[in-house]
């Protein structure tokens, strides 16, 4: 199969998933919705850290890395909720956001290099 098919096949697969884990915990949690965004681009960066360090064909790669975790993960939503706290002065959220995101994500993603060579 094409790596372009498979790409948008995870893609799709990935972006929906998010939009149904964004619309559940906004629900529960509607003040503070960015953490959904949080939450969804840490676990991507560790499962991106797995596959990263996986034996696994360029096929999968393509379609489960490239796909399923880049429509799992979002910039543009990360970006606009940053500006969103910097125009509402939620300076601290924002600090913290920013921090979480970039210092835990870097964190996640070594860990999941890390456990993918160890057992995969």
């Amino acid at each position: 199969m094409a790596a372009w098919l498979l790409v948008g096949i995870g893609a799709s697969i990935g972006a929906l998933g998010r939009y149904q884990f964004t619309n559940f915990y906004k629900k529960f949690h509607p003040q503070t919705g960015y953490q959904a965004t949080l939450l969804i681009n840490l676990s991507g960066a560790f499962l991106l850290g797995i596959l990263g360090a996986a034996t696994i064909t360029a096929q999968w790669y393509a379609f489960l890395g490239v796909g399923v975790c880049g429509g799992w993960t979002t910039f543009s939503t990360l970006n606009s909720e940053f500006g969103g706290q910097i125009v509402t002065r939620k300076f601290r959220q924002f600090v913290r956001y920013f921090l979480l995101t970039y210092g835990l994500g870097l964190l996640l993603c070594a860990l999941g290099w890390w456990l993918g060579h160890r057992f995969f």
